[in-house]
């Protein structure tokens, strides 16, 4: 199998007259974990959309060696996402196991209703791997944050994508759960190249092969030893970084 790969070349990405990212060029290949960090604002979420097609990008994306530039539908292909979600967004009359069936359901041709044995095998072995075939016939609006992003999770991984983008998945979840969502991604960048978003990148970092700095230009990119310097983000953080014992600490309001 030959495995998983981003090259992104030139990528430029503008919402009106204002600029978030101009002539950036980047290459993430093999299993593995990158972490990409930067302050709010900075075009973490606005990144990953452009790689996934989801808004007008210049320059050239490919996945697995094939140009998916602008094309949602074929990067949807080769990328697994767990996008960022709103409460209002858990407030919808559907169930876990409906969640997770959808990303099969959305990709067949109508009518959609009923799956083959082997494809509700895999929906069931996704499901029971994330923890939450027990919960299958509940709502999203009973369950807890860390609960609702294993659901978003499986719903990604259903179809064994060879890439994974997560934004932000440990928003609004509690420690317990959070340490429960950090040890499954860790495990899951052991077979595909997942790029996650966050606020803190030591979560990660004992796994992490490489750490992103996004501040409306991707103004780092390396390994943890490379990049977790204070002189270079604190032009990044300002005085949300600082120096303890030798290790540099992003400190965040949206961590938690």
């Amino acid at each position: 199998m030959v495995p998983p790969a981003i090259e992104v070349s030139d990528l430029a990405i503008s919402y009106g007259d204002e600029v978030i990212f101009s002539r950036e060029s980047f290459k993430l290949k093999g299993y593995g974990l990158t972490v990409v960090i930067g302050p709010n604002g900075a075009g973490k979420t606005t990144l990953f959309k452009g790689l996934l097609g989801l808004i007008p990008v210049r320059g050239r994306v490919l996945i697995n060696g094939i140009d998916v530039t602008g094309k949602a539908e074929e990067a949807g292909k080769l990328v697994g996402y767990v996008p960022q979600f709103k409460a209002e967004d858990y407030s919808f009359p559907i169930n876990v196991k409906e969640i997770v069936e959808s990303a099969i359901a959305l990709r067949r041709k109508p009518p959609r209703i009923g799956f083959p044995r082997e494809v509700r095998a895999r929906i069931r072995e996704v499901m029971k791997m994330m923890g939450i075939w027990d919960i299958r016939s509940k709502p999203l609006l009973e369950l807890s944050g860390g609960q609702r992003q294993r659901v978003f999770i499986a719903r990604s991984l259903v179809w064994d994508p060879p890439v994974l983008i997560m934004d932000e998945p440990l928003t609004a979840v509690d420690p317990i759960g959070r340490a429960d969502l950090v040890k499954m991604i860790k495990e899951l960048a052991e077979n595909k190249l997942v790029l996650v978003s966050s606020h803190d990148p030591s979560f990660f970092l004992d796994k992490t092969e490489n750490l992103m700095v996004v501040n409306k230009r991707i103004v780092a990119l390396g390994s943890p030893k490379e990049v977790l310097k204070e002189d270079l983000l604190s032009k990044v953080y300002g005085r949300s970084v600082f120096l303890v014992e030798k290790c540099v600490h992003v400190v965040d309001g949206y961590a938690i």
